[in-house]
């Protein structure tokens, strides 16, 4: 299995942030608005349409206000196994970390989930942050 993991800077306060990170419904308007295009609620699930034309069903696992923790997971035809979580820790006194860990089987497809990721952090920084810094 493929662990894919990016620990993003974003120079933003920590609970703005995980505001936003949480409104699950609403990613495409304060997440990662450009790389993700629509998004819907279905029960626990939310319809995702990337920018890329890929459409995926997420489903909500859990969140967690006191650890600022978000867990989704995706089931389709092209993965077998799709876990991901999502985390903000404070940096500093007004800047944030947020860890995405993404699990992901066939292996194969861990490049193109890896820099998928890499276009999604790039949108959460220029939305969240005061400044756009490389994913680490």
């Amino acid at each position: 299995m493929a662990s894919i993991c990016k620990d993003i800077p974003i120079d933003a306060d920590p609970d703005d942030v995980w505001d936003a990170l949480r409104d699950f419904g609403a990613l495409h308007k304060r997440l990662v608005p450009g790389f993700v295009i629509d998004a819907r609620l279905e029960g626990d699930a939310r319809i995702v349409t990337f920018a890329n034309g890929m459409v995926a069903r997420e489903l909500l696992v859990d969140y967690d206000d006191a650890r600022q923790r978000l867990a989704y997971a995706i089931i389709g035809e092209r993965v077998k196994h799709y876990n991901a979580s999502a985390q903000v820790f404070a940096d500093g006194d007004k800047a944030s970390r947020l860890v995405w860990i993404v699990d992901v089987l066939p292996n194969d497809i861990a490049p193109y989930i890896d820099s998928q990721m890499d276009l999604g952090v790039l949108a959460m920084q220029k939305t969240l942050g005061r400044h756009a810094a490389p994913p680490v």
